[in-house]
């Protein structure tokens, strides 16, 4: 499967959040009809027609668009379905431009699911990000989404302004109730040219730790992902744009956030086993398939360093090892010198 992204910054938003710079974000600057025609001859250069591709509109606020704005860029998607390169269309949009006339046009032309930013449902945050919607009108875009037989998802962050994670917390549980099938996370960045990053300026704003945003972003993940919520990604795309000198002014920026949050709640996960293998031996030992070791490791080697000093004095020691698994074992003491070689 692949995806064949067009980028619409800003296009139908009517509102700048403190946060957003959708242009520097996505490194595309027009919502021109034209614009997206050279988006999608570039990815038709490799892409492999299979009704198994989507073809996905990001950045803008799709359903915001003048009508006919709207069915000129759905044309596009057409013809691609038309030709079999792709098989259905996703897009993102806001919660308040959801409605029965906008939902029958694009279950007309084969958009399957539509992501909303939600970002909170924390009506205070909402405000102080001048998102402009309330999360009553979340509630209300999802059950008609539903309604019109589309899947759902829900863009979320960490980090806001006026967003502590008890407030991080309660927009989980109410996420959940809402049962979406996909979910996006990002942790708040201090972009440049955004009304957060004057306020990042004067000390106004502090943003959240690369340590802290790894912590909320997981809590995030595991219990969407525990209520059957797919999470497809986790922080923003590290392009050429975003990640161009001046452009993040400050935040847990990481180009593998995905990876850091994994490897935090595989800590979480295999830690209680760790303690349990140290309490019954002189040591511990964690084999692992290769494919998950930097997950195991974590950031410069954070989860090795945090279970050592764990089970000091005893050994803990990881080798590779042909499981298909992580397993976790303990040394008996007459068998600590025959461990495997500490690396």
């Amino acid at each position: 499967m692949a995806i064949i992204p067009i980028f619409i910054p800003h296009a139908g938003c009517p509102h700048q959040c403190v946060f957003c710079n959708q242009k520097t974000i996505s490194g595309q600057r027009t919502a021109a009809v034209e614009g997206a025609k050279e988006q999608i001859k570039k990815w038709l250069e490799w892409v492999k027609p299979s009704v198994e591709n989507e073809a996905a509109f990001y950045g803008g606020s799709f359903t915001g668009l003048d009508i006919a704005l709207q069915k000129e860029l759905l044309a596009l998607t057409d013809q691609l379905r038309s030709q079999k390169i792709i098989g259905s269309v996703r897009l993102s949009t806001r919660p308040d431009y959801i409605d029965a006339e906008r939902l029958a046009l694009l279950r007309e032309h084969g958009v399957q699911l539509v992501e909303l930013g939600v970002q909170s449902l924390d009506d205070e945050v909402l405000i102080a990000a001048e998102r402009g919607h309330t999360a009553e009108q979340v509630a209300e875009a999802v059950s008609l989404l539903k309604e019109y037989g589309l899947k759902v998802g829900v863009q979320l962050m960490v980090g806001m302004p006026k967003q502590g994670f008890a407030s991080v917390k309660e927009t989980v549980e109410q996420v959940v109730q809402l049962q979406p099938d996909v979910g996006r996370i990002y942790p708040l960045l201090v972009i440049q040219g955004t009304p957060l990053a004057k306020s990042y300026e004067r000390g106004e704003f502090v943003p959240l730790t690369l340590e802290e945003a790894v912590r909320q972003s997981a809590y995030v993940y595991k219990k969407l992902s525990v209520a059957g919520v797919k999470i497809i990604r986790v922080g923003l795309q590290a392009d050429d744009e975003l990640c161009a000198e001046g452009n993040i002014l400050a935040g847990p920026f990481h180009p593998s956030m995905g990876e850091l949050v994994q490897s935090y709640l595989l800590r979480e996960e295999l830690t209680p086993q760790i303690l349990q293998a140290a309490r019954d031996g002189e040591g511990v030992i964690i084999s692992c398939p290769r494919k998950l070791e930097s997950k195991l490791r974590g950031l410069r080697n954070s989860n090795v360093i945090y279970w050592r000093e764990l089970v000091a004095p005893k050994e803990l020691t990881i080798k590779n090892a042909e499981v298909s698994e992580i397993k976790i074992t303990f040394i008996p003491s007459n068998d600590l010198e025959k461990a495997a070689t500490q690396d």
